[in-house]
């Protein structure tokens, strides 16, 4: 499987920022100077064969030519001028001044775990080469673990960079064994990086240690021609990459990198201790809010005694089902004639634990008495209360890690199905602090299970079981082939010792990690093996001194069998599991693949070893600590000065714009008394209900949203969390309604599948492209600004924060001209005719391959011959912004023309009644509405439960006489659209006589869209119109609504 990679703005942003603040430096490539080759012994010269994917060819020994990086040649004043600009844009507080700890200057990007920061920086290499020429790079990293994956990132993004820059990286890791490697990193010209860890070389940083390595690199040897490794590194003017620098000794080590002599140097973290200028913000909360990480679901257990009583109980769940009372499942001890077992039960209101155990005393008087599913409750008639997850009376640690295997592994199962069907393999990661615990050697030295392996597979097989049918679905394939047999569905991830046994991996000094890189190298060797159905691992433990070196993206359940230390090792052992998934494609599942139930998805179950209230606590009070400064109030003086982004621009907010967003808030209640947030304004967002803002501020919506969203309170944390414990619905099949002759009469009229034709004259597409580039294309020019200024004499904490301290006097901006083009040669026309793939369908989908994909670069290269000489000339300033604007107008142009000439045929196929339950959803009770009308007894809706209009819609529904029956539609059942497959919400039949259409499928427009999705989302609303209004001959109307009383009146307003 290989793992595919795309653009995305968020990435592009950082790296940007780091580019930009050069602004104003020429571009030099390939800058030689002439190395040392040191003392060369007669006759050792020998040619090799260089097999650098930029250069290949022979490396000559005797070549002295070598390539360095270029000196900066802005002054301190023009970078901190340009850090300045980009804090400003990007809303950070603005640097008083330039810091210089490692070269020229020393630059933060924080990016929370999860989001791709290695990625990040590789790009930025790429950028910064293209714009500037710089070609040397060194990773500095401070573990084996992160070096080894950072590694595995150059390999598996080679490719798709290849595809956008036409050339590779060469990265090395540094072994002082293989001194030869340095001398290939300074002749060659294209990007070279090296990789280097500080504990491999922890004591080699500090001229004069004592350790080995130190003494390589810091001494004259005779195998590198008695040269200082040292000083062949220095002359290249590297530029340095430290990926988390907080974990990297502090000052010493900063102090002894200075040895590398870099240009300047990058800092890649999400919990940076050492603050140096920061351009570019991305935490954990952000990271949440953009839905770029997997929401967090917590098990904890709570172990406590019921007065006088050592009575054994485990709540494991509440059992739902629409057709009787709620049920809980209960673990409790049961008296046999030979033993006391302790198994499972399901349980209702009046059961008597007593009789339930044969008669054991300690149950006398837990008789049920209240099942409450909402709190998550089981009430018995003693008084005694007990909530999912609790554990009481005598309760060992191994019955606690029992449980946590089991809950694991029941987590594991509620997702699985979901998953599986739609490519997704589901993993389970353990972590132990002790191998003999889950594996151990006989006295022939053969591996046998040890207590936790054990208990694992005892718990997989009663789960198991549960879920076997005898259906013969492709999942339940997959559980009776692959998945049956326990011993190879988990598998150990461990050091290894000479004799080939798994032993306790070794912490590194002063740390709670291990250098074990052979244990690292098995983990990524399977990364991908482990993500394909073929490989029947599916359940991993690991120790936990390896947990650096896992970042599997479809870790779904994280389980560590042992008491988490610190609150930071909770943060560690969450960011382990927070990627988003992949499937068997390798594409990653991301909002643009899920759209808005990407959260549905994307859920990593942590099973804690203590309570939910502690575990989120502690790990809220850590992320709390490590966000970016947030302000806590909405004032106008927040607003002033920052920058929102207006057709890809970013625009200054003056006095005026943020005393109307100020007012604004205030007359929507979104703001209380101190201008703190309300819970109505989260509410609104969440539900899609938020109030309009005033028509001269809706260019600006979402930078604005934004800005508010980026107001903190404590609240904020709690939405990253839910309880794994909460009562959930797992079966809602088809009812009675479904089969009624109206319900039956509407399925009818709506099932069938359809394929579309898109005809529409192409010189019509050319003429509005062009003029859409014309009136709108701006691309950003490299400029500078020179200004004169004077202190205010009264500052507030806002103006000092956003540099606003001095009073202009004059001030002056330039473009900066130069000469120098970019060296990359771009397939302009390809990569707009990819970026707009719209068009292989504007002549018509049966329009051969070969036809539709001439016509393609035809129509680009008219529309690019057709624009203004300026604005086509805008291309050299930037390449990659222009073929991103100018795809984006040439979408939004063909978006429109869509509609109008869209037309559909009536294929052949239709869906089974089984769409309707095929999504095995686990859904919370909380958003489960109890219905009368519909075809399931459940209707699950989206956002806040009571007061989203999904919600209010489906009551409304419910409680309508006119209404007969109606389904919230399955996206399984799709239409499709030349901007992708659409999925409506509803379909409604009503009672004959009481409307003037007694068919309707309706879409309900305020769940919460992604505000740039919404131009398509429209888009595909229009070509469903002209489907179901204009073109079908079917009784069935289609139309958006916001409410149960606007689909009335659209009703009435339909012909």
């Amino acid at each position: 499987m290989k793992f595919n990679f795309k653009i995305q703005q968020y990435q592009t942003d950082a790296v940007e920022a780091v580019v930009k603040v050069f602004n104003g430096q020429g571009y030099h490539d390939k800058i030689k100077y002439i190395r040392d080759l040191g003392k060369i012994k007669p006759n050792g010269t020998q040619m090799t064969l260089n097999l650098n994917n930029d250069e290949a060819g022979y490396y000559d020994p005797s070549d002295d030519t070598g390539y360095k990086n270029e000196l900066i040649e802005l002054s301190d004043e023009q970078l901190l001028k340009n850090i300045q600009t980009i804090q400003k844009q990007n809303n950070i507080k603005t640097s008083a001044s330039l810091v210089k700890d490692l070269g020229k200057c020393s630059l933060d990007i924080e990016m929370e775990t999860g989001t791709g920061k290695t990625y990040v920086y590789i790009k930025t290499m790429f950028e910064l080469n293209k714009r500037y020429g710089w070609s040397k790079f060194i990773v500095v990293v401070p573990s084996i673990a992160i070096r080894e994956g950072v590694k595995k990132s150059f390999d598996i993004t080679a490719d798709h960079f290849m595809e956008y820059y036409h050339k590779k990286i060469r990265p090395f890791v540094y072994n002082s064994s293989r001194l030869n490697e340095l001398d290939n990193f300074s002749s060659g010209s294209g990007i070279n990086v090296m990789i280097i860890n500080t504990q491999a070389f922890a004591a080699s940083l500090k001229e004069g240690g004592r350790s080995k390595e130190s003494r390589i690199i810091y001494s004259k040897r005779d195998e590198f021609a008695s040269r200082r490794p040292i000083d062949v590194i220095k002359a290249n003017r590297p530029i340095i990459i430290l990926d988390e620098p907080q974990k990297m000794g502090g000052d010493v080590t900063q102090k002894a990198l200075k040895n590398f002599n870099p240009l300047f140097t990058l800092n890649y973290s999400a919990t940076h201790k050492k603050q140096h200028n920061l351009i570019y913000v991305l935490d954990a909360l952000d990271a949440f809010n953009k839905k770029l990480v997997k929401k967090i679901e917590v098990k904890g257990f709570e172990v406590k005694n019921f007065r006088g009583t050592d009575s054994y109980l485990y709540l494991e769940q509440i059992v739902l089902s629409s057709k009787k009372p709620p049920m809980a499942k209960i673990e409790l001890e049961i008296g046999y004639n030979k033993s006391i077992n302790r198994e499972p039960r399901t349980l209702g209101v009046g059961d008597d634990l007593y009789y339930i155990s044969q008669e054991m005393e300690q149950y006398k008087g837990y008789t049920i008495s209240e099942i409450d599913p909402l709190k998550g409750t089981v009430t018995f008639t003693n008084g005694e209360v007990i909530k999912a997850g609790d554990v009481v009376g005598d309760v060992s640690e191994n019955d606690m890690r029992r449980i946590q295997i089991r809950e694991t592994i029941l987590s594991h199962f509620e997702k699985e199905e979901k998953l599986y069907n739609m490519g997704i393999k589901c993993l389970s990661l353990f972590f132990i602090d002790e191998v003999a615990k889950y594996r151990q050697y006989d006295e022939n030295g053969d591996e046998v299970l040890g207590e936790y392996g054990k208990m694992f597979e005892q718990e997989y097989m009663n789960v198991l079981n549960d879920y076997v049918t005898l259906l013969d679905t492709p999942y339940q394939k997959y559980l009776k082939s692959t998945c049956s047999d326990v011993s190879s569905v988990h598998k150990g991830y461990f050091s290894i010792d000479k004799k080939g046994h798994a032993i306790d991996s070794k912490l590194k000094r002063g740390s709670e990690f291990s250098d074990d890189i052979s244990a690292y190298d098995l983990i990524l060797k399977n990364k991908e093996r482990l993500l394909s159905f073929e490989e029947p691992t599916r359940f991993i433990f690991s120790h936990s001194a390896l947990r650096e070196g896992w970042d599997n993206p479809n870790v779904f359940q994280i389980c560590t069998l042992k008491h988490s230390d610190s609150n930071t090792a909770k943060r560690q052992e969450v960011g382990r599991g927070l990627r988003l998934c992949v499937n068997q494609g390798g594409n990653r599942m991301d909002i643009q693949a899920l759209g808005e139930s990407i959260h549905d998805i994307n859920i990593l179950t942590v099973v804690a070893s203590e309570s939910y209230k502690t575990f989120v606590t502690d790990l809220q009070s850590d992320i709390k600590t490590v966000l970016y400064d947030r302000p806590t109030e909405a004032t106008s003086e927040y607003f002033k000065g920052k920058y929102v982004k207006v057709d890809g621009e970013p625009t200054l907010i003056d006095d005026k714009t943020a005393n109307d967003i100020e007012f604004y808030l205030i007359q929507n209640g979104y703001v209380d008394m101190d201008r703190k947030v309300t819970d109505k304004y989260r509410e609104d967002i969440k539900n899609g209900t938020v109030a309009d803002l005033p028509e001269k501020l809706k260019p600006m919506a979402e930078g604005i949203h934004m800005l508010i969203q980026s107001v903190y309170d404590d609240s904020v944390l709690k939405d990253m969390f839910s309880d794994g414990h909460e009562s959930k619905v797992k079966d809602n099949p088809l009812n009675e309604n479904f089969a009624k002759k109206e319900f039956q009469a509407l399925w009818r009229e709506i099932n069938h599948k359809y394929a579309y034709t898109v005809e529409f004259d192409s010189d019509e597409l050319i003429k509005k492209s062009i003029e859409h580039i014309n009136d709108k294309l701006f691309i950003s020019e490299l400029q500078y600004t020179t200004t004169i200024g004077r202190q205010k004499s009264e500052i507030n904490e806002y103006e000092l924060s956003r540099g606003d301290s001095f009073v202009r006097e004059s001030s002056g901006t330039y473009t900066l001209k130069h000469a120098e083009v970019s060296q990359i040669k771009y397939d302009l026309i390809g990569k707009i005719a990819e970026a707009t793939t719209l068009t292989r369908k504007t002549i018509s989908i049966f329009a051969p391959k070969s036809e539709i994909a001439s016509t393609t670069r035809k129509t680009i290269s008219k529309i690019l011959q057709g624009i203004r000489i300026d604005k086509l000339y805008m291309f050299q300033n930037n390449p990659e912004e222009f073929i991103t604007k100018v795809s984006r107008l040439i979408n939004e142009q063909k978006a429109t023309m869509i509609v109008e000439h869209i037309s559909y045929d009536t294929i052949e196929g239709e869906y089974d009644s089984t769409i309707f339950t095929a999504e095995k959803n686990t859904q919370s009770f909380e958003k489960a509405f109890l219905a009368k009308k519909a075809i399931q007894d459940y209707v699950f809706t989206d956002g806040v439960a009571e007061k989203s209009i999904e919600r209010k819609f489906a009551e409304d529904l419910d409680a309508a006489e006119e209404v007969c029956v109606y389904a919230k539609l399955p996206r399984i059942f799709q239409i499709p659209t030349p901007v992708g497959n659409y999925s409506p919400d509803w379909a409604i039949a009503f009672y004959e006589g009481k409307v003037k259409h007694i068919f309707f499928v309706a879409e309900t427009k305020g769940t919460m869209e992604s505000l740039e999705l919404r131009p398509i989302e429209q888009a595909k609303i229009s070509c469903a119109k002209k489907l179901f209004n204009e073109m079908s001959t079917s009784k069935v109307r289609y139309h958006d609504v916001d409410s149960y009383q606007s689909l009335l009146n659209v009703l009435n307003s339909i012909k």
